[in-house]
């Protein structure tokens, strides 16, 4: 294998820059060419590639964001748009690609991998830590320390002034953002989406607790069933009008931000290990780090998300909250 192509899709996350930059030392070492993919599929689709050297990864690995620039392409996913990207591999000469991202970044590539031999190897790019082959994913360790010291902050101005504070983090389909940030934080509650929302019992752990408490925190994932942060900061108001009740969002500064050590090395990790992989025939596959050993996991169950959490945990945050 003498030429290799990266690119990131989908949302971005810190440490995704690591992640591209030992991609390219390492395909630099073992002598082969590598080309950035810009924009992700939609690039890929456009020929849209950036001959990249040793310079080109320089001062990045404290970066977040990503250099290759992202995008989410509908035009992809159509079979029309996945035999363009294939056909322009093919023409740069493409032997092995690398995609850095998430849940539709691994969809789209086992759909290209449909139309091409190109071999593909995945590294898992998302702060939402919901694919499976991976303990930790590239920017997750990231936007948790960023909530955790966002609610930190908030919890300053709760406590000076006696306030119920519901603070809703990103996690679309999965609760993990905001389950470790929750302990980390000290909430008082945490409402995730893989399990049910019972505002009556939330109201009754909020008027069971400690009555000298100075302030309370409840996290709550964006797409809670009970409808959002504000949606539940309203209904426990209307139970609980005594509450001097807010309301913060944190939003996308929870994918911003430079990238902790451990997201640095766990991408360093992912992106070597992923040119190597290719080196040795692998394809179809997301490289990830399962009890600090480096594993392979087939995108088509790397996709499958988490379905439920560790109970033990959620059982904990109701212990440590009294």
């Amino acid at each position: 294998m003498k030429t290799l192509a990266v690119l990131t899709s989908g949302g971005d996350s810190p440490g995704m820059n690591a992640c591209i930059r030992a991609v390219v030392r390492t395909a630099l070492f073992h002598k082969m060419e590598i080309w950035g993919i810009m924009r992700g599929y939609e690039g890929l689709m456009e020929s849209e590639f950036v001959k990249l050297d040793a310079k080109s990864v320089a001062n990045i690995i404290h970066r977040g964001g990503t250099v290759l620039k992202t995008a989410r392409s509908k035009r992809f996913m159509e079979e029309a748009g996945q035999k363009v990207a294939a056909k322009n591999l093919e023409a740069k000469g493409i032997e092995g690609l690398i995609t850095i991202g998430g849940d539709g970044t691994f969809r789209g590539a086992v759909a290209l991998g449909g139309q091409t031999n190109v071999k593909i190897i995945g590294c898992p790019g998302t702060i939402d830590n919901d694919l499976v082959g991976t303990d930790f994913t590239i920017g997750y360790d990231t936007a948790i320390n960023t909530v955790v010291d966002a609610v930190d902050k908030i919890r300053d101005t709760a406590e000076s002034h006696e306030r119920l504070f519901f603070v809703e983090v990103m996690g679309r389909d999965a609760g993990l953002i905001a389950l470790r940030s929750g302990i980390g934080a000290g909430a008082e509650a945490i409402l995730i989406p893989e399990t049910p929302t019972h505002i009556d019992d939330l109201i009754s752990r909020l008027e069971s607790g400690r009555k000298d408490k100075a302030s309370k925190i409840v996290i709550v994932s964006e797409h809670d069933d009970a409808g959002g942060a504000f949606a539940i900061a309203e209904k426990v108001k209307e139970k609980l009008p005594y509450y001097d009740t807010r309301v913060t969002v944190l939003g996308h500064i929870q994918r911003g931000g430079n990238p902790s050590c451990m997201d640095r090395v766990n991408a360093s990790r992912m992106g070597f290990a992923a040119v190597e992989a290719l080196m040795a025939g692998r394809g179809g596959e997301m490289v990830g780090i399962i009890d600090k050993e480096v594993c392979f996991t087939p995108f088509e169950q790397a996709i499958k998300h988490l379905e439920e959490l560790d109970p033990s945990l959620m059982r904990m945050v109701e212990i440590l909250s009294l």
